[in-house]
């Protein structure tokens, strides 16, 4: 497993924008595809958006024209760009690193969107 380091998150009024980051570390593996999902309360975790090393990208339907995912192979780090954000959005995303079939997972952010 990689160890996951994220970044960003807080607070914002709706239809502001916040930036995820997450940096990969800790194995000789690099990850194979790199991405963000989401949690609330009582509910499951859901992918909000995901991009491979290959750069091809798939996001949740509810993000689609609201959300960025980019990636830099470099130093594998993983970028969320989030913009005209809804209080729906509030949750705490997780970044996620894939190596096969093996998923790691980061501590997780908390993104609040006031009304």
């Amino acid at each position: 497993q990689v160890h996951l380091v994220e970044s960003g998150g807080g607070l914002v009024q709706a239809g502001g924008s916040l930036r995820l980051s997450c940096t990969a570390s800790g194995s000789v593996w690099r990850p194979n595809a790199m991405g963000w999902h989401r949690q609330v309360p009582g509910k499951q975790r859901e992918l909000v958006a995901e991009v491979t090393s290959g750069a091809h990208t798939n996001y949740a339907d509810f993000v689609k024209g609201r959300f960025t995912i980019s990636k830099v192979n470099a130093n594998d780090t993983v970028y969320l760009q989030m913009n005209s954000l809804k209080p729906e959005d509030s949750a705490v995303y997780y970044c996620a690193a894939d190596q096969g079939h093996v998923r790691s997972w980061g501590q997780g952010l908390q993104v609040t969107v006031s009304s």
